[in-house]
């Protein structure tokens, strides 16, 4: 398989890289990193969070407290992909530049 399907194996999905980019900040709660994605639903979210967890890019943290606290968190793993995600990112910005400034022109 070559590594790049691989990489892309892992994020495959409308939200996971979304998700990667809000955990980068630091732990969040379930019902934080909702609000700030609107439109995804508890069901996907959760779906989503185990499968990250399951391919190690985040860690999940259930605190026993009453309500139950639970924080996710990017793994050392899940660091290291988000920073290797970021010169992709840079070229998504640019070829969204590149779309905007074709639609001025036309």
């Amino acid at each position: 398989m070559c590594g790049v399907t691989a990489a892309i194996a892992v994020i495959d999905g409308k939200w996971k890289t979304a998700l990667l980019w809000l955990l980068e900040s630091g732990p969040q709660r379930p019902g934080a990193l909702r609000r700030q994605l609107p439109g995804l639903s508890e069901k996907v979210l959760t779906q989503a969070l185990r499968e990250m967890e399951s391919d190690g890019l985040v860690h999940r943290e259930v605190h026993d407290t009453l309500p139950l606290k639970t924080l996710y968190s990017l793994t050392v793993f899940g660091r290291e992909l988000s920073e290797a995600l970021g010169p992709v990112s840079d070229w998504g910005h640019r070829r969204l530049s590149r779309l905007t400034d074709v639609q001025s022109a036309s």
